[in-house]
């Protein structure tokens, strides 16, 4: 299967039309919906940063490729591509309902967002959160189910939590920050049990895929903000 780059993926979806079959009116879904297929960066606005990942691994622990949070907005390392669980398809332009299981993959690297009982490296009392397998494919620790506190639908800019399927911790991350190679970006976690803000993710800039809901005639179109 070929790699796509950053640049590939975005041109891919700029200069692509997909014909689309007619969906019927969804309560709650809007253009502001997050949908299958969907390229986009998290937000963590208790520490100001982006989850983020990277060709650098963990010197401790799986030895994995690293996550992180990062404060640099434009950084193209920080995209994800919303997928489906291992095993399962979403249509592109499909809304994700609350409750469902999702693979989060990092878009320059294909590897999935992923957990394991392993310890973070900073903080140890915390699970180690990694970036795993090849070209988009992995295992059942990549899956994550998303969590709204007043939605139907994951929701652009309103905050949502990811728990880990395997292990049953929270996306989170801490005011904890690496050395070198990767100083000053704060590390990213599994905690048992959400608290604060720490575990609260907000889909922010991206490329989001939506359907008509009116017209059959119409195309898919995206919104794009990088």
């Amino acid at each position: 299967m070929a790699k796509f780059s950053s640049l590939d993926y975005i041109i891919f979806i700029s200069v692509s039309i997909f014909t689309i079959q007619h969906h019927s009116v969804q309560a709650g879904v809007s253009d502001r919906t997050v949908t299958c297929g969907s390229l986009i960066k998290l937000m963590n606005g208790h520490q100001g940063v982006r989850l983020h990942s990277h060709d650098v691994k963990y010197g401790t622990g799986s030895g994995q490729q690293s996550v992180t949070g990062s404060q640099d907005v434009d950084d193209l390392n920080s995209h994800w591509i919303v997928k489906a669980e291992t095993g399962a398809f979403c249509h592109r332009g499909n809304p994700i309902k609350c409750g469902s299981t999702i693979r989060l993959q990092h878009l320059a690297t294909s590897k999935n967002l992923h957990s394991h009982h392993f310890h973070a490296p900073l903080t140890r009392q915390y699970q180690e959160i990694s970036a795993y397998g090849n070209s988009g494919e992995g295992d059942t620790g990549d899956h994550w189910i998303v969590m709204c506190e007043r939605d139907n639908y994951w929701q652009r800019d309103h905050d949502v939590m990811f728990k880990h399927v395997d292990t049953g911790v929270y996306l989170a991350v801490t005011g904890q920050t690496y050395g070198r190679p990767i100083i000053g970006q704060n590390e990213i976690v599994g905690v048992e049990s959400p608290h604060g803000r720490e575990t609260q993710w907000a889909a922010k800039e991206g490329v989001y895929f939506h359907t008509s809901d009116f017209d059959p005639k119409k195309h898919l179109h995206a919104h794009t903000e990088l």
